[in-house]
């Protein structure tokens, strides 16, 4: 890891110039160093006001491409590394942990917690922000869904009916009605409206 100065130099990745116009803003008066700023992967690595950063912020939403790419890339360069996202899903936040993010803040927590995560990882510790520790302990305790199941879960998301799932299972539309109903139960939700929704919900953000 990189040694630290008397301000931590920060590089910002966000696709949205205004988004980092403001994080600047408000870091600098905090005590950070801005050090560069790239709205992609490979404006990021490219640009030499990465080798002098300590930590990078970066948001997993980039146009064309996605954060979890980046992650690894940047940590091979001895970077430590805190996502920013409005991604709060668990499955999301243990995908960026398991990439090789030191820290995680959703863009919904308390204004203080950007700051608080950006010196704790640059000090070596790793930091996960009160929303993304909820979600991440909730996706932890969901329960596991047999082979079966995550095919059905995987058809509902893509937004498949119950006809066409019932062809594709090589079972009768009430053995899916039955099979939907299993599955409400092992994820707590009320409802094929519900679930149908958390399916493609769940499929998007494992897209991005």
């Amino acid at each position: 890891m990189k040694p630290l100065r008397s301000n931590i130099a920060v590089f910002l990745v966000d696709d949205h110039p205004m988004v980092r116009q403001g994080l600047a803003a408000m870091l600098g008066p905090a005590g950070f160093a801005i050090s560069g700023e790239a709205d992609g992967p490979e404006d990021a690595l490219a640009h030499p006001g990465l080798t002098s950063a300590n930590v990078v912020l970066l948001d997993l939403s980039l146009e064309g491409s996605s954060g979890l790419d980046l992650i690894p890339l940047l940590c091979r360069k001895d970077l430590r590394v805190v996502v920013y996202s409005m991604h709060e899903d668990g499955g999301i936040v243990q995908r960026a942990l398991q990439s090789g993010a030191h820290g995680y803040v959703t863009k919904r927590e308390a204004a203080q917690s950007l700051p608080q995560a950006i010196r704790a990882v640059a000090e070596g510790e790793r930091y996960v922000s009160p929303r993304a520790s909820e979600q991440l302990a909730q996706y932890a305790a969901s329960p596991d869904l047999s082979q079966q199941q995550r095919r059905l879960y995987d058809l509902l998301g893509q937004g498949v009916d119950l006809d066409e799932i019932a062809a594709e299972l090589h079972v009768g539309p009430r053995t899916v009605e039955t099979y939907c109903t299993r599955l409400m139960d092992k994820l707590g939700v009320i409802g094929m409206k519900e679930l149908r929704r958390r399916a493609i919900a769940d499929r998007l953000q494992s897209t991005i």
